[in-house]
């Protein structure tokens, strides 16, 4: 009985979350992939489907004789495409990696500084975000334009007589993700760090271990868990980010965000922009879902 009871308790809280991703991540993804092998039509919706489940058992199985992935193949034979893919990887990539070196350098003095400045910390942290994110893209317009607070900054100082030329290359592109998703970053960082034990570094200097290989070879594996957090909740919306590379980047920089907008709204071909929305997808999700079945085998 009290087993009985317990599973049905376990269902009861499993429930809520269950529903809530098949609702708002299940049943969309679904949608996606219908069009996605669809064809493009003009008409409204402008695509004409693949598999019609309202004509009956008949007109599905027509459907499915006919079925092409076209729309797939298209990714790869389209240079265009699988460059902006590649081009959102490499800045999702090196962006990911940015913000892990900052937001280490943040977390660290964060989770060591006494316990009653810690709030303070975070509040200071996570106050800016507070901000519209659309806002906070159209400040580092203003900051990083010739004419901006940044060049007249550094021509005040004297460290450059010519404005640099920032707003609309790939280095505004990485200031903003790393700005904007610092917190993604941070707050995993500093929730490990602040549950490991300090003796552990202690131990490490005793034994002769300098503060650099001490902090490489102990407090790294101690805040893997919170690495791989941070990573993940970075690099997945960075790789498909679309506004921060339309407002600070310019026209020469491919990225897949970008191209899904301009075939779901400028070309109005639903079917290919379906398409390139599961392979962005199925990108983002490979190396979580490598990591957990590593962890399992392991």
């Amino acid at each position: 009985m009290k087993a009985a009871t317990f599973r049905w308790g376990r269902a009861l809280v499993a429930l809520p979350p269950v529903v809530w991703l098949g609702a708002f991540f299940l049943a969309p993804f679904l949608i996606v992939l219908k069009i996605s092998f669809s064809e493009k039509a003009t008409a409204q919706p402008p695509y004409r489907p693949a598999f019609d489940l309202a004509a009956g058992w008949q007109s599905f199985m027509s459907g499915l004789a006919e079925f092409s992935p076209a729309n797939y193949l298209a990714l790869f034979e389209d240079a265009l495409l699988w460059t902006s893919y590649l081009t959102s990887i490499r800045i999702a990539g090196i962006a990911t990696l940015c913000t892990l070196l900052v937001g280490l350098a943040i977390a660290v003095p964060m989770a060591r500084a006494p316990t009653r400045l810690r709030s303070w910390l975070l509040t200071l942290l996570i106050l800016p975000f507070l901000t519209s994110f659309l806002i906070r893209a159209y400040a580092w317009i203003a900051i990083l334009k010739p004419e901006g607070f940044l060049n007249g900054l550094l021509h005040w100082a004297g460290v450059i007589r010519e404005p640099l030329v920032i707003l609309n290359t790939e280095w505004a592109i990485l200031i903003g993700i790393v700005y904007s998703y610092l917190p993604f970053m941070a707050l995993p960082l500093y929730s490990s760090l602040e549950k490991m034990d300090p003796a552990m570094l202690e131990a490490a200097a005793d034994l002769g271990a300098r503060p650099l290989p001490a902090f490489l070879l102990v407090t790294v594996p101690a805040i893997w868990p919170g690495i791989l957090a941070g990573c993940a909740l970075v690099f997945i919306p960075a790789l498909g980010e679309f506004i921060i590379p339309d407002l600070l980047g310019g026209s020469d920089t491919l990225m897949i965000g970008r191209q899904l907008w301009n075939e779901f709204f400028a070309n109005r071909d639903w079917p290919l922009a379906s398409a390139m929305a599961i392979a962005l997808v199925v990108i983002a999700l490979a190396p979580v879902l490598w990591h957990q079945q590593t962890r399992e085998g392991c």
